[in-house]
């Protein structure tokens, strides 16, 4: 998802006024997982309120009209800083200078967030999985770490599929400091479950999550029943190719797909893929 084309770029030190109507924040950390991998954290304006699972449109102030492209945020609603996880796109018209940003410079981020990945597009449940490929996982990222998503489900299943191994290491990093953290650990207890796939360095689970769940051994793996829309939620993130097989391997079983204004079973991110 994106907005107006850049045009005017300029260096990667060129100043530009900031355009109006969008905050403009400080980089605090950035971290690179893989040459095609990273995460950033910046500063939270004071008056923006979101819901765990929305996304933003952000961008640098290095254009007269800059790029501005869809991001979830993976920070939890209650967090004070904001974080984002990326891919690095060469040549990309935003990620190509994104990736290349370090702590003190400005991003640029529009004011209204937005997205279906919230609970309040779900009807109740007991079980709420999480499907994602690539940095499809950063709207998880925020869920598995409210509080409100513990509240409303006993278990929250994690799932991503990624091509290599070093690329799930955002989402293990994630799981572990979640369940090890002060403030979250007396919610999770024991309910976040992470199962992670690459699909091409033949680990013991290297098959996408979509073959996983079609022969069972998802569910074998982590000790669990079969998807079953009676008791069960679900939200989707990822690559186009996945999200059309996860909603179709839910359809079959009877699953139907909600929104804000008519929750349902499972949600689905549509605004963009990985």
């Amino acid at each position: 998802m994106s907005s107006v084309a850049a045009t005017d770029e300029a260096p990667e030190t060129a100043e530009f006024p900031i355009p109006a109507g969008v905050f403009a924040e400080k980089v605090t950390a950035v971290k690179h997982y893989t040459d095609r991998l990273f995460s950033f954290r910046m500063t939270r304006p004071q008056s923006f309120r979101f819901r765990s699972g929305e996304f933003v449109t952000i961008g640098l102030p290095n254009a007269v009209k800059p790029v501005f492209r869809a991001y979830s945020i993976a920070s939890p609603a209650w967090d004070e800083e904001l974080e984002f996880f990326s891919i690095k796109v060469p040549g990309g018209p935003l990620t190509e200078h994104l990736q290349k940003i370090k702590p003190g410079d400005t991003v640029l981020m529009r004011k209204k967030p937005t997205g279906t990945l919230v609970h309040d597009a779900l009807v109740p449940g007991k079980r709420l999985y999480l499907f994602s490929t690539g940095t499809g996982i950063a709207p998880f990222a925020s869920v598995i770490r409210d509080p409100e998503t513990y509240e409303k489900f006993d278990q929250v299943i994690l799932t991503q599929t990624c091509r290599e191994n070093a690329e799930l290491n955002y989402g293990r990093e994630l799981v572990e400091t979640t369940r090890n953290d002060e403030l979250m650990s007396e919610f999770v207890g024991d309910k976040l479950l992470f199962h992670a796939s690459s699909t091409r360095e033949g680990e013991p689970r290297g098959e996408r999550v979509t073959k996983l769940i079609e022969s069972g051994k998802l569910f074998s793996d982590l000790g669990i029943a079969p998807l079953n829309p009676e008791t069960d939620r679900a939200m989707i993130c990822g690559s186009m190719a996945m999200l059309r097989e996860i909603e179709g391997l839910l359809q079959a079983r009877g699953f139907e797909e909600g929104a804000n204004n008519k929750p349902g079973t499972y949600v689905v991110e549509r605004a963009f893929v990985d």
